[in-house]
């Protein structure tokens, strides 16, 4: 498929700075052994009702209220009711009502029905979150006028996947070090953790964190890059309820006791979790207890990118390189399948790539500004959001999309909800929250 250049008068190019996951210069932080005490004000953020913001509505009903205990280093929920939100299928349902008979934004060739519904996308160097649907039209974005409250930033999303119930994304934001907690249908920030653009290792803090992910008690899960390690996280405390690895900024594969540059954590369907380690280029096997089962290497690549399960024993990568490589292997690295075009359709940094209900392949181009689908018979693209190698912002333009989920009731947490490993430790002296995203 090849991209229809756009005219000068239609580009925006944005022009903001490079990614480079390993680039980032590492501060030796000691670790805090003391409690952080929580000396905060209470924040209570009310949400209007049926507020009607942007073309890219939030088709609210009667949202609740949440209420947040801002601290030294971020937010965190103590109550999140949903109970008079929509069900995410009915939203998702109204807003692709809403854009019925609107033109799309699709590369020519493309086919809207390879794809099951609208998906998620972290524009990362656009600063926002979009919902397209299959043809190509933006169906929601946040943040929209009104989002963020006063002195509330949202900057340069890297990934961004609905929780278990599909009520709440999950956006994590590398460059900020911080993970936030959005309710889509009122469109408000409801959780975050980390210090928003400073990075540390202490409790209550995050260095290049990747791919958080809530699960089904509400509990979440990241990848802590620039610290070599894996957390699982409480809303209701700011010290982790568990740390995979060592907390270093000296990162090498070790697993379980250290991990080299890990970027991903993916839930398999047996409830074990796929994690993808950048040094070193390695993919392990780890139940939610941290044993390793296997570790192996994805075959010719340099820089594994979020690896996760195609199938029982087989296993979906992207190299985040020049030109990009997406390719499928088994536990003992064996190449199954690969996708690497030349000329004009060469990947440029892709950085996810995630299996579709139809076989197909679901994948994020970074640096070429687009999202695509892969056809794994024929080797073809056959669906594309994006000007291939123009960054923009209006619609059908994106500039570096790093993530990628399906909306409701595809997107990956969901349908792993029921089969999802959780981990088995409990936070000291703080209640386990259940609102499960």
């Amino acid at each position: 498929m090849t991209s229809q250049e756009p005219s000068n008068t239609q580009m925006r190019q944005l022009g903001k700075g490079s990614r480079d996951r390993r680039g980032k210069s590492k501060i030796v932080i000691a670790l805090a052994a003391a409690v952080i005490v929580i000396s905060a004000a209470v924040v209570i953020v009310a949400e209007s009702n049926g507020a009607n913001k942007t073309s890219a509505s939030r088709a609210l009903t009667s949202p609740s209220t949440t209420k947040v205990t801002s601290t030294g280093s971020g937010s965190k929920v103590t109550t999140a009711a949903m109970n008079s939100s929509m069900a995410p299928g009915a939203w998702i349902a109204s807003l692709e009502a809403k854009a019925k008979g609107q033109a799309g934004h699709l590369q020519p060739g493309s086919d809207p029905s390879v794809l099951p519904g609208p998906i998620v996308i972290a524009d990362r160097n656009n600063s926002r979150i979009l919902i397209v649907d299959a043809k190509g039209r933006i169906i929601w974005q946040f943040p929209v006028s009104g989002d963020l409250t006063p002195g509330q930033s949202f900057a340069e999303p890297d990934d961004a996947f609905f929780g278990p119930k599909g009520y709440h994304i999950l956006a994590t934001q590398k460059s900020q070090s911080v993970l936030t907690e959005i309710s889509p249908q009122s469109g408000h920030i409801i959780f975050r953790y980390g210090n928003p653009g400073a990075s540390g290792s202490s409790a209550g803090s995050l260095d290049n964190p990747d791919d958080a992910m809530i699960l089904p008690n509400g509990n979440m899960i990241s990848a802590d890059t620039n610290n070599c390690r894996l957390l699982y996280l409480s809303p209701s405390s700011l010290v982790p309820l568990h740390i995979y690895g060592e907390t270093t900024p000296y990162c090498s594969h070790q697993p379980p006791l250290r991990f080299g540059s890990p970027n991903g954590m993916f839930p398999m369907a047996n409830g074990d979790w796929l994690v993808t380690e950048i040094n070193g280029d390695w993919v392990d096997e780890m139940t939610p207890d941290g044993q390793i089962k296997f570790s192996t290497h994805p075959p010719g690549i340099a820089y594994p990118s979020d690896s996760n399960e195609v199938s029982p024993g087989t296993f979906l990568t992207a190299a985040y390189t020049k030109p990009g490589v997406i390719e499928e292997f088994n536990r003992s690295g064996k190449l199954t399948w690969r996708f690497a075009p030349a000329g004009a359709q060469a990947l440029d940094k892709p950085s996810i790539a995630m299996p579709l209900p139809n076989g197909d392949i679901l994948a994020t181009d970074d640096w070429n500004h687009r999202v695509i689908v892969v056809d794994p018979k024929t080797y073809k693209i056959v669906w594309q959001y994006g000007y291939t190698g123009v960054a923009g912002a209006r619609p059908g333009y994106l500039d570096k999309p790093d993530g990628v989920d399906l909306a409701p009731p595809y997107s990956l947490m969901m349908t792993h909800a029921s089969t999802v490993g959780i981990p088995p430790f409990q936070a000291s002296g703080a209640a386990t929250p259940t609102t499960g995203g």
